[in-house]
């Protein structure tokens, strides 16, 4: 898949954990670990600026296209 999903990137670089992130953006930890893993089909924008707005970062901080040619 194009689409890079860098959550666990930035979990590390802030230092917090995925139970703590999930706390924080009141999503389950299974649904989280989805996203974290890239193995979710979709998110929310509103998933996504909880996110960013609990690790202090921008969209393009957690999604990456890279191109499958490449």
């Amino acid at each position: 898949m194009p689409i890079i999903v860098n959550l666990d990137v930035m979990m590390a670089r802030r230092k917090m954990s995925l139970g703590e992130l999930a706390e924080k953006v009141d999503l389950t930890l299974a649904n989280l670990s989805i996203l974290k893993t890239g193995k979710a089909k979709a998110v929310r924008f509103s998933t996504l600026e909880a996110i960013c707005k609990a690790l202090d970062c921008q969209p393009g901080d957690l999604l990456e296209y890279k191109d499958e040619l490449s």
